[in-house]
């Protein structure tokens, strides 16, 4: 039997990525497709909506702890600095989940920054550096604008029989946005640091 010679240009074509593809869009934003889970369409789409809302807002919300992280400054750089970088780990995970809720539900997931941008309801804070109160005060007020609407978007998925949605928002969003709020917020209790008052 004959073996074939494949020469070095033709191996060499077939090892090459193939770059500058195009194509259009195979699943639009804004479209559902149903997938077999046992949920009316209509619920999927309501509950795909109000998740781009929460993953925009926990994406700046993310975002913002990572801004402070690079630019926290004064006595109490060391410890925010690193729970900021904390805070912004677990926002990144919570991101992940929700993004994959609206991928199950049929939907697209908001995910680029310009998107984002467009979507969020969280103010957008200035390019400089501020003073640690004034980034505190702009996390806590960002967790509630987050905890405010996932409160509503959790109560809407129980009602219309959306379990998983339900669960999702009361268990990641809602504890760990109330918990980071914990954390933060003791941050600016007057007490004093080296003798009683």
């Amino acid at each position: 039997m004959a073996t074939k010679v494949i020469d070095a240009e033709t191996i060499l074509k077939h090892a090459a990525p193939i770059t500058h593809q195009h194509a259009h869009e195979f699943h639009p934003f804004g479209h559902l497709v149903k997938l077999p889970i046992a949920l009316d369409e209509a619920v999927c789409k309501e509950s795909v909506e109000n998740l781009n809302q929460l993953v925009a807002d926990v994406m700046t919300l993310r975002d913002l702890y990572k801004k402070h992280h690079w630019q926290v400054s004064g006595p109490t750089f060391y410890p925010l600095h690193l729970l900021f970088d904390k805070h912004y780990e677990q926002l990144n995970e919570l991101v992940d989940a929700i993004a994959e809720r609206i991928q199950l539900l049929g939907g697209v997931s908001v995910a680029m920054a310009p998107d984002v941008a467009e979507t969020t309801i969280i103010p957008r804070p200035p390019r400089g550096r501020e003073e640690v109160p004034i980034q505190i005060s702009r996390l806590l007020h960002a967790h509630e604008i987050v905890l405010k609407e996932a409160r509503t978007m959790a109560n809407l998925a129980a009602e219309h029989g959306d379990e998983g949605t339900n669960d999702l928002i009361v268990t990641d969003v809602i504890r760990t946005n109330e918990l980071q709020v914990w954390f933060v917020s003791q941050h600016v209790v007057a007490t004093p640091l080296v003798e009683a008052s």
